[in-house]
This record gives C-alpha cells, sequence and structure tokens, in this order.
C-alpha cells in the first residue's frame, strides 16, 4: 500500500500550475485570492482524497470553483476609483512577454477562456476538462477550438501550438 505524499508536497508540485490557470481564468489581480482559496479547500478535503486521484485535475476542479466564486464576489461588491489602473504589464506572469496575448485571452467568452486555460496553461485532457464543465469531451474541445480560433483572429501574434491529445 502506497502513503499518499504530505499535503505540502502537493502544493509545491501543483502551486504553479493552479496558480496560471487561476490568473488565466480570473486575472492577475485576483489569482492569489482564488489560489489561496483553492488550496485551504483542498487541504480540508486531502485525507479523503483517494490514493488513485488525479492530484491536479482534482486541484484544477477545485480553482475552477473557487474562480467562479471570486467572479461572482467581484460583480456583487464594485469598487469605485478615483483613476484608472495602468496597462497591465504582465510581470509576475510566468511566459509572459506580451500583456495583450492576456487582454486577448481575457476578451474570450467565458467557456472559451476557461477551456484554453485548462487544456493549454494546466495540461488536462479534454475529458477532464468536461468533467469540470459538467459537459461532453466534444463541447470542451469545441470551446478550445473556437478560442484558438478567435485569439488567432484578434491577437496574431500569439500563435498557440495544435492539439496533440
Amino acid at each position: 500500500m502506497t502513503v499518499k505524499p504530505p499535503f505540502e508536497s502537493i502544493v509545491t508540485e501543483h502551486g504553479p500550475t493552479v496558480l496560471r490557470v487561476c490568473r488565466a481564468v480570473v486575472g492577475v489581480h485576483d489569482a492569489e485570492d482564488a489560489w489561496s482559496e483553492t488550496f485551504l479547500a483542498a487541504m480540508r478535503a486531502y485525507p479523503d482524497l483517494p490514493q488513485t486521484a488525479n492530484v491536479e485535475a482534482w486541484l484544477v476542479t477545485i480553482a475552477h470553483r473557487k474562480a467562479i466564486d471570486v467572479v461572482r464576489a467581484a460583480k456583487r461588491n464594485p469598487l469605485p476609483v478615483e483613476r484608472m489602473p495602468e496597462e497591465p504589464s504582465g510581470n509576475g506572469v510566468i511566459g509572459s512577454d506580451d500583456a495583450g496575448v492576456w487582454a486577448a485571452v481575457a476578451a474570450l467568452p467565458d467557456k472559451q477562456r476557461r477551456s484554453i486555460a485548462y487544456h493549454y496553461v494546466a495540461g488536462l485532457s479534454y475529458a477532464e476538462i468536461a468533467q469540470i464543465f459538467g459537459g461532453t469531451t466534444d463541447a470542451a474541445r469545441r470551446a478550445a477550438a473556437d478560442g484558438v480560433k478567435n485569439l488567432r483572429r484578434t491577437y496574431p501574434g500569439a500563435p498557440l501550438k495544435g492539439d496533440t491529445r
């Protein structure tokens, strides 16, 4: 019988992927809140997680739900500001040399943006994405394909590699 690794090693191993997914789904400013909430919830549920579970997919599912909570909370509590924030610079976003690609991703419809984040950023299969969305594998594949098509049209400087799954 194998022993589950300590939760700290799960955070170390999968934390960067979960943060990238959170950034892609909710944006840079709210990503750390979603990340923290993800790992707080995961820590509570980890003792009951079967040893055969796909930990990364499990964490991305939790991150998905927590990101939705962050978005809903932001919609309920708008904050007035005196002046508009500066343009995003891409600083702190792993692999980002240009904030324009993240703006193009942020402009995608919600399901397309999340499908791209889960597939291309987190590396989840379309079957795993379908489980998160509660739809079919074909619907997840179609949402990602439509998102890539929209990105190629709106941001031609960032070609995405073809799907290898």
